[in-house]
């Protein structure tokens, strides 16, 4: 199984202490600055602002699994970026955390699949499912890998799957995602014309289901209606003999 741990190198973000809090970050914002701040275990919530346009070059090559270095005046510190909050219109990032990192300490983390290759099987009638696109990994901060590729040339057959067991161990992280969980499994394709077939023989039973309705358009029938009628005659003659 083919997957890569990206070369990386050391990613410095400068950030300035920050002292405007709610409603004033929006001026910040108007500056081309954004408010994030900066926590960990046993490390006091620290409020900054960074670059907005130097961070959103940054994130789009370390998403959330790569080490950023937060230099401030006084220290710089090895984080992760942990989440964003966006508008919810425009789609602008308007906060950012980051989350303080050890980098002698293990941690867990989500990692995105990537897939590369043709699949063999899909030439053959075979269609490729997609059951899972991340999985999670336990490494040093700094050996986290920003994707893991998944070959899909060994997909030849109607029936083959990938696992994430079939993923080759690599010496800087263990994936603790269950070994017997699909990542991708070759399905037979389904005709359109066999549903087709299938929701027109359906109809015309709905239909004469329908038609069977006691009382409904049977000649000779007759309605509440006209035996009240039928009655009102008969009451009709009977007073006139009296």
């Amino acid at each position: 199984m083919k997957k890569t741990l990206t070369e990386k190198k050391k990613m410095i973000l400068g950030a300035l202490v920050r002292t405007v809090f709610g409603k004033k970050n929006k001026n910040l914002r108007k500056t081309g600055s954004l408010p994030a701040n900066i926590y960990g275990t046993n490390f006091p919530s620290q409020a900054i602002s960074v670059n907005y346009v130097e961070f959103k070059r940054m994130f789009r090559i370390v998403g959330e699994t790569g080490v950023v270095y937060v230099k401030t005046e006084k220290d710089e510190i090895p984080t992760l970026i942990t989440s964003l909050q966006r508008d919810p219109i425009e789609g602008l990032i308007l906060h950012a955390d980051f989350r303080k990192v050890d980098l002698s300490t293990k941690i867990e983390a989500v990692v995105p699949l990537t897939f590369v290759g043709i699949a063999p099987a899909a030439n053959v009638g075979g269609v490729i499912l997609t059951l899972t696109d991340k999985v999670t990994v336990e490494a040093l901060p700094q050996d986290i890998p920003n994707h893991i590729e998944i070959d899909l040339t060994s997909l030849k057959e109607i029936g083959n799957e990938i696992k994430v067991g079939d993923i080759t161990k690599n010496a800087g992280y263990t994936i603790k995602t269950e070994p017997e969980k699909v990542i991708v499994s070759v399905a037979a394709h389904k005709e359109e014309s066999v549903v087709a077939e299938t929701t027109a023989a359906a109809t015309p039973e709905v239909l004469t289901a329908k038609q069977e309705v006691p009382g409904e358009g049977e000649a000779g029938a007759t309605t509440p209606s006209e035996d009240k009628k039928e009655d009102k005659k008969e009451a009709k003659k009977e007073a006139q003999k009296e």
